[in-house]
């Protein structure tokens, strides 16, 4: 068997499963296996066939009981006996072992060594030395490491650059050439303190800018030919011949391939070579623009980093296309203009602030338009176009918005709502009239759903019931139609539940608030208003009263001194109250007197009122004798306590003692004379119109009416009526007066009386709408059989003769019946005549000639006239129509010539007749307007060289007196010899009603400059312009005149505005024609200099009563004003009336909407007007703005700036149009000096207050800044104001202006409004300053600011950030040192950052030496500076052998390398996303907006672990994307620049001991978060418990 065995083959050896050949080991000493190579092997626990295997299955089973428990469980579990297993101390004695070894490791480490850098030094070489060593650099062949032990010494700046092209030298050997050559240049700067590392750079970037320039200026264009100089030119250009241009072309390629390295290097200075750049793109010519075109279009991103270099570039792309587009080789410059257009373009997307100067806007919005609107020439690729063009697009609409608004333009609409609502309603009010239809006039709103609870009722009945009260409106007619249209709305909303009580809580409102209620001279008004509201239900007096007293009102009684008075005392006290109960007179008396009074100051009033009015009117009240002569004055004379009474004891004596007593006398009126019921019945009627009772006196009126049999009385009832119409018609009661003559009327027909005056007021009261259609045509029926009697209709009429003695005869016939038997014969004999009664006139008047010559006393004279008088109402009372009509026509006729014939004497006699007959009704006022007053004032005002002073003036003067005796005197007088009777007066004042009212108004309105005219027409007699004078005032003075023209302003505009349209007056009659229509619209007290247009009242002038007459006077005076301006004989007078009138507006305390309607009336004035309003509009803000003392606190400033932006709102809409048309504005230097200095004291002072005021304040003092911002904004939109001193002030305050825009863009005061708006005024202030600055080529940041300080930058947002810093001068840190900075440690460990890493470029030169695996110290940048240190552990080479070559892909998976990550950290490196944006902002904080600014960073210390560190351990912690960077030589493609095999890494910063090491300059770092940042400490290991091996690499 054993043979057997011996004999048999070997067995077959085991196959053993090997592992890959690229696969390596998992550890190099240990055996361990591979990593994932698991092969199977004899005896393995899956071969064993168990039960338990075969139905379960094979696990493997856990390497410990419980992969949750932790060591710190075995530590301490205990043994069987209750010990511990291990000592407590057991792991701080593990660690202090592991310290152990890492400090022995350390310092058994062999130390870095010191660097060994020198820089290749120069040498002087022979020109044939010179030259081979230039070939040897051209020669690629050639190592630098073999030229760089040193470089020759020779040619510097062109003539090196000439000397590197004429050899062809490759662009990175010759980079590193000239890098040497910079080194050595600036090797002996480099100790001295004040050397700069990157001044060299400029000196270089002038000199490669320099070279440009000069083969730029090789390129010409031929000048254009001289006007006038036969000479032949010859031109040859650069470009024109092939073999100097391709020479040309060479050298300008090869210094633009050098230029690239040197811009990316930093070996040129950005902000030299931009700012050459952007000049010399508006200083070439056109042939020389295609070629910087193409250069700017390179550097574009450079230039679009920074504000000032893209407005330059931008004012010069604009520059050359308007050229492009005027040249005559446009056709050639297609390309130039598309690079133009696409720049424009990209800086439209990129930086649109650029774009954001309203001076280049005002001058080439037109071109950027077009521009920005046309499609993208060279934008992104197709699929993109539209999102960059709709990009464009929305830019361009933000652009122009925002230039139109800093310029004022396109100012949006504003609606008056509140304003011109209270000025239309103001206008309804003011038309109420005799013929107005109450019924008609909807003043309240119907329309809303609850009327009398909106706030449009509230509003609405603020207005009506001020215009009832307010002394700048006119007519005692105003309580009644307020009372009426308040009457009306409540009766239409009746059915509405709880309507009176809440029309009752506004008037009490309102009486309780406003200050029209509170002014003293209002008191009479107010109270008689509410006496009728509480007569007519719309008040309550005793819920008045309950509501006081329930809210605890004190000083309601008369007893508590007048010190604690309340003013509803004074409310309570003058309330009449029309129907009192006796409970409520009774709580009245309680109330205002107390409890315990028993006679108050009341009775005594009543009973002096009663004595009064005993004495007035005996009749009344039992007596025999009248007063002999009873006038308007003496009648206020005799009742002084009546007519000053308060309303309560007024209305309380005459309902409850006069009207009583009244209506009992005129009940037994038939039984006395006529007169003396005549004198009585008008004499209760003054009383009553003084004391504007007019509800008693149309009780009165009425029951005279109806029970006076006398016909006298019945006509002074009528004439009542007339007289007080528009009264009646705002008390709504022309219904109840028409029935009232209707009844009387058909009571007088069954009598067989008829009464031609009376069937006229019933006409005129019914006005087509009171009485029905049969009582109407009863009416028309009875005037035409009236009308029929006394002038009947014939064929055959008879003829009147031209002469009749009998009238002449009449003067001496003393008969009492003359007048009578002869109006009676002539009317019997000619009443079938048409014009009997012009005749009839036409006689008179020749008669009235003669009287002078029949008579020389003057009572004799004015007996005739009296007698012609009479006899002449006997003729009108006997034709239908009366004779006033046939006297007019006369007027106008023959009489035109006639009347200028007549004497002082036969005037003297005319004139009592026509006042006769006017008190008597036969004449009225307005003829005697028509006919003579009016015709007179004409012929004046025109009088001429052919002016006959002693006719004219007669005639002038006579008509003047006339129209004083009917128009304006209180009394007049017929005659000395016919007593003074009131009764004539109020006839008087009856008929001259009609020249208030249409259409005779639009007449005397017309007529009033005439009476100007007149009185400044030098031909006239002094005497006569003084008569012309005192006319004028006082009819200017008139509250009649007044009121009618509040009630037709446009009649009155136009009035005045006819002359002067005409161009009939000179220039300097314009003036005297404003100031008469400002006294007309004005009160009687105020001034009337002639220099002076508003009145110093011009809150009363702005009021809205006041308002639509205000508008007619500005728009009137304004547009004199801009002629007299024009005019040199005027232009003084008017330049001090001007500014007079600006004064009074800009010193007043105006709301938004008076001042917009203040400009809108101002608004497309004459230019000279327009330069003078903004002129003192100007003065009256530094005014406000400056007045003492000066602010001390946000609100104080607040206030002048609310002040000021009311001048500010009308000065925009003034100028707007002249900005619209380029009108240039000759403003005041002193007054624009002034203002810049004031607005830069108060941006001063508001910049130093946000950083005291509290935080309540700041929104406060945002708001002033706003304004002044707006201020300074509408200042600059006005061209040729930049004098020495305003440049010097805005200078100053470009820094100030600064500082508040970073105020609001970050920290407590932030505000998105005001921080773009204060920005963009910003820009315009720079962009102003740089486009008048006096330098051609100035320093586009020298107005730019140049740190950025705030202690809440941490809050700063992305976006302002990237704004402000596009304004600062401090170009982009170069890759290379972004974000690095200087780091050291502590004594106590702590790492502390200092100063940014500079960028040297001319210092960090290529490192040379060959990469054979040793570490060295001997390259520029020094290993020191990174805190290197040996660890010790060995860096694996790479396997060459291709078999063995790992895929990169798992390079990092299976290769145990000292840079190697675990699968865990690999992981969560690899899921982490990049930070926002504005994260990553703010992980740069401070430390990154300083750092871009030069100063220095302050970096936090960071916070130690909560362990002990191991000397030689790492800080490490889980790092972000934004602070992981490579060193300054990973960018270099051609050199290293530290000489480690593998560079510096992605990692690249370690720190140690020692000071002046990089570091990363993190603001996460900087305040200690561990999160944030990766600090190593030397390289960075994989596992510290692992050896270290080699690692490969990584490629750049």
């Amino acid at each position: 068997m054993k043979q057997d065995k011996l004999g048999q083959e070997p067995p077959s050896p085991i196959y053993e499963s090997q592992p890959p050949p690229w696969l390596p080991k998992s550890h190099r000493t240990a055996d361990v296996g591979y990593p994932g190579f698991h092969p199977p092997r004899p005896g393995q626990d899956e071969d064993v066939l168990s039960d338990k295997h075969i139905k379960e299955g094979f696990m493997l089973p856990l390497p410990v009981p419980d992969e949750h428990q932790s060591a710190a469980v075995t530590f301490l579990q205990q043994d069987e006996r209750g010990g511990r297993m291990f000592d407590q101390s057991v792991l701080t004695d593990l660690e202090h072992l592991m310290n152990d070894i890492f400090t022995r490791k350390a310092d058994s480490a062999v130390p870095i060594q010191s660097s060994a850098f020198k820089i290749p030094s120069r040498v002087t070489m022979s020109d044939t030395k010179r030259q081979t060593w230039f070939a040897e650099l051209a020669n690629p062949d050639v190592p630098l490491s073999k030229l760089g032990k040193s470089v020759p010494h020779g040619a510097k700046g062109h003539d090196l650059l000439d000397l590197l092209h004429t050899n062809n030298v490759a662009i990175p050997r010759a980079v590193w050439f000239l890098r040497v050559f910079g080194a050595n240049e600036t090797a002996g700067l480099r100790n001295k303190p004040s050397y700069n590392p990157t001044q060299y750079s400029v000196d270089w970037a002038i000199v490669v800018t320099s070279y440009i320039k000069k083969q730029l200026a090789d390129i010409a264009l031929p000048s254009a030919p001289r006007p006038g100089m036969n000479i032949k030119q010859t031109f040859k250009g650069v470009l024109s011949d092939a073999e100097s241009r391709d020479r040309w072309v060479s050298r300008f390629t090869y210094c633009l391939k050098l230029l690239r390295p040197f811009y990316d290097e930093g070996l040129v200075d950005h902000r030299t070579f931009l700012t050459w750049l952007v000049h010399q793109m508006a200083a070439c010519n056109l042939a020389q623009s295609g070629f910087v075109a193409h250069l700017a279009d390179e550097y574009l991103d450079g230039v679009l980093e920074k504000r000032p270099l893209a407005k330059l570039l931008l004012d010069a792309c604009i520059a050359k296309l308007n050229e492009v587009k005027t040249t005559s080789a446009q056709g050639h410059l297609n390309k130039l203009e598309e690079i133009l257009k696409s720049l424009i373009q990209r800086t439209c997307v990129a930086l649109p602030d650029t774009f954001v100067s309203p001076s280049t806007w005002l001058a080439h919005s037109s071109l950027l338009c077009s521009v920005l609107a046309g499609p993208a020439d060279s934008g992104p690729s197709d699929c993109r176009r539209r999102d960059f063009q709709q990009l464009i697009s929305d830019n361009l609409m933000d652009i122009q918005r925002r230039n139109d608004a800093m310029l004022f333009r396109n100012l949006p609409p504003r609606k008056l709502e509140r304003l011109g609502s209270l000025v239309v309603d103001i206008q309804i009010l003011n038309s109420i009239c005799s013929s107005t239809d109450m019924s008609s006039i909807l003043f309240f709103s119907s329309q809303i759903p609850d009327c009398t609870s909106s706030s449009s009722f509230v509003d609405k009945l603020d207005t009506l019931l001020t215009w009832a009260v307010t002394p700048l409106q006119y007519g005692s007619h105003r309580p009644y139609a307020a009372v009426t249209l308040l009457q009306a709305h409540h009766e239409r909303n009746a059915r509405r539940e709880l309507s009176s009580a809440t029309l009752h809580d506004h008037l009490f409102d309102w009486l309780d608030s406003k200050h029209v209620v509170r002014e003293a001279g209002n008191l009479r008004a107010v109270a008689g208003l509410f006496g009728k509201l509480i007569k007519g239900g719309l008040f309550d007096y005793a819920a008045y009263v309950q509501r006081l007293v329930a809210r605890g009102e004190r000083g309601l009684s008369m007893s508590e001194p007048d010190e604690t008075a309340s003013f509803h005392r004074k409310i309570l006290r003058w309330i009449p109250l029309h129907n009192p109960t006796s409970s409520l007179l009774n709580q009245r008396k309680v109330i205002v007197y107390g409890t315990r009074a028993r006679q108050t100051p009341e009775d005594v009033c009543e009973r002096e009122m009663r004595r009064e009015i005993r004495a007035i009117l005996p009749l009344v009240f039992g007596g025999n004798a009248l007063p002999l002569s009873v006038s308007m004055s003496s009648l206020r004379t005799s009742c002084p306590t009546v007519l000053d009474a308060p309303c309560f004891e007024q209305v309380r004596t005459f309902k409850q003692w006069l009207l009583p007593n009244f209506l009992k006398f005129a009940s037994r009126s038939g039984s006395l004379d006529e007169i003396s019921a005549l004198k009585t019945y008008s004499t209760a009627v003054e009383l009553l119109k003084y004391t504007h009772n007019y509800g008693s006196l149309l009780e009165l009126s009425l029951s005279v009416l109806s029970q006076t049999s006398h016909a006298e009385l019945l006509t002074a009832v009528g004439e009542v009526f007339h007289r007080f119409a528009t009264t009646w018609t705002a008390m709504n009661a022309t219904g109840m007066i028409t029935s009232a003559l209707y009844s009387t009327h058909l009571l007088l027909r069954t009598q067989g009386g008829k009464t031609r005056s009376l069937l006229t007021l019933l006409i005129e009261m019914d006005d087509g709408r009171q009485l029905d259609a049969t009582a109407r045509t009863q009416v028309e029926n009875d005037i035409a059989s009236f009308t029929q009697a006394l002038a009947p209709k014939t064929d055959h009429p008879e003829v009147v003769p031209a002469v009749m003695p009998e009238i002449l005869l009449l003067a001496e016939d003393s008969k009492p019946d003359a007048p009578t038997i002869l109006a009676n014969s002539l009317w019997y004999r000619y009443r079938t005549s048409g014009d009997w009664a012009w005749k009839v006139w036409d006689n008179i008047v020749a008669s009235l000639r003669q009287v002078p010559v029949m008579s020389e006393d003057q009572q004799r004279r004015h007996t005739y006239a009296l007698r012609y008088g009479q006899f002449l109402l006997n003729v009108d009372h006997h034709l239908p129509g009366g004779i006033d009509n046939d006297v007019l026509q006369w007027f106008l006729g023959t009489g035109k010539s006639e009347v200028l014939g007549l004497t002082l004497e036969t005037w003297d006699v005319l004139r009592v007749v026509l006042l006769f007959l006017c008190v008597h009704g036969a004449l009225s006022t307005t003829t005697l307007l028509q006919g003579l007053v009016y015709p007179a004032w004409q012929l004046g005002a025109d009088a001429g060289p052919l002016y006959q002073p002693q006719n004219m003036e007669t005639f002038i003067q006579a008509a003047s007196e006339l129209f004083d005796a009917l128009v304006l005197q209180e009394e007049c007088f017929i005659s000395p010899i016919v007593p003074q009777e009131l009764l004539d007066a109020q006839r008087i004042h009856t008929w001259r009603q009609d020249a208030f009212r249409e259409p005779h108004f639009t007449l005397l309105a017309c007529n009033i400059p005439n009476l100007v005219l007149l009185e400044h027409n030098n031909v006239v007699s002094d005497g006569l312009r003084g008569i012309a004078r005192d006319l004028r005032l006082r009819t200017c003075e008139s509250r009649d005149i007044r009121q009618s023209c509040y009630r037709n302003l446009d009649a009155v505009r136009r009035g005045f505005e006819h002359p002067i349209q005409s161009g009939m007056v000179a220039e300097t009659l314009c003036e005297p024609l404003v100031n008469a229509l400002k006294m007309i619209l004005s009160e009687p007290n105020e001034d009337t200099d002639v220099n002076s247009f508003l009145s110093t009242k011009i809150s009363s002038v702005l009021s809205p009563c006041r308002l639509a007459a205000t508008a007619v006077q500005l728009q009137f005076g304004l547009r004199q004003l801009g002629r007299a301006l024009a005019c040199e004989s005027t232009k003084q007078g008017a330049s001090a009336s001007l500014d007079k009138m600006t004064s009074l507006i800009f010193h007043h305390s105006m709301a938004s909407e008076e001042a917009y309607f203040i400009a809108e009336m101002a608004r497309g004035v004459d230019g000279p007007v327009a330069i003078k309003f903004i002129n003192n509009g100007f003065k009256s803000i530094v005014d406000i703005l400056n007045q003492a003392p000066a602010p001390t606190t946000p609100e104080s400033l607040l206030a002048r700036v609310g002040r000021a932006s009311e001048v500010l709102r009308v000065l925009s809409h003034v100028s707007e149009p002249l900005r619209e048309e380029g009108t240039g504005l000759d403003l005041d230097v002193s007054t624009q000096e002034r203002l810049a200095k004031t607005i830069l004291e108060s941006f001063q002072f508001a910049n130093s207050s946000f950083s005291k005021a509290p935080d309540h304040s700041l929104h406060v003092l945002t708001e002033a800044v706003i304004f002044l911002a707006r201020l300074l904004q509408f200042d600059l939109g006005f061209p040729g104001i930049w004098t020495t001193q305003f440049r010097a002030t805005c200078e100053k305050m470009a820094p100030v202006l600064f500082d508040l825009v970073v105020i609001h863009a970050c920290g407590p005061a932030h505000d998105a409004v005001a921080f773009a708006l204060l920005l963009d005024t910003l820009y315009f202030l720079i962009d102003d300053l740089s486009l008048y600055s006096k330098t051609s080529s100035p320093d586009p940041f020298k107005y730019h600011p140049t740190k950025l300080q705030s202690p809440h930058l941490h809050s700063l947002p992305s976006s302002h950030r990237e704004r402000l810093l596009s304004l600062f001068p401090h170009i982009r840190p170069n890759a290379v040192v972004q974000d690095l900075a200087l780091a050291h440690r502590d004594s106590t460990g702590h790492l502390v950052y200092g100063a940014p890493i500079q960028n040297r470029p001319w210092e960090w030169i290529e490192n040379l030496d060959k990469d054979d695996g040793t570490i060295r110290n001997t390259a520029s940048l020094s290993l020191e500076l990174f805190g290197t240190k040996a660890t010790g552990d060995r860096l694996i080479g790479y396997v060459h052998d291709e078999e063995r070559c790992i895929p990169s892909r798992l390079e990092s998976v299976f290769e145990d390398k000292l840079t190697a990550e675990s699968i865990f950290r690999r992981d969560w490196r690899e899921t982490r996303l990049p930070a926002h944006s504005d994260v990553r902002a703010g992980e740069r904080g401070v430390g990154e907006g300083v750092d871009e600014l030069g100063s220095l960073p302050t970096f936090g210390l960071q916070k130690p672990g909560s362990r002990r560190v191991s000397p030689t351990s790492s800080v490490r912690s889980r790092g972000s994307g934004s602070s992981v960077r490579r060193s300054p030589g990973s960018h270099s493609g051609n050199r290293s620049a530290v000489s480690t095999r593998e560079g510096t890494g992605d990692s690249g910063i370690g720190s140690g001991p020692a000071a002046g090491r990089k570091r990363k300059a993190s603001a996460s770092a900087s305040v200690g978060d561990d999160d944030e940042v990766e600090i190593v400490e030397g390289p960075v290991p994989a596992n510290p418990k692992k050896p270290k091996v080699k690692q490969k690499p990584k490629k750049k």
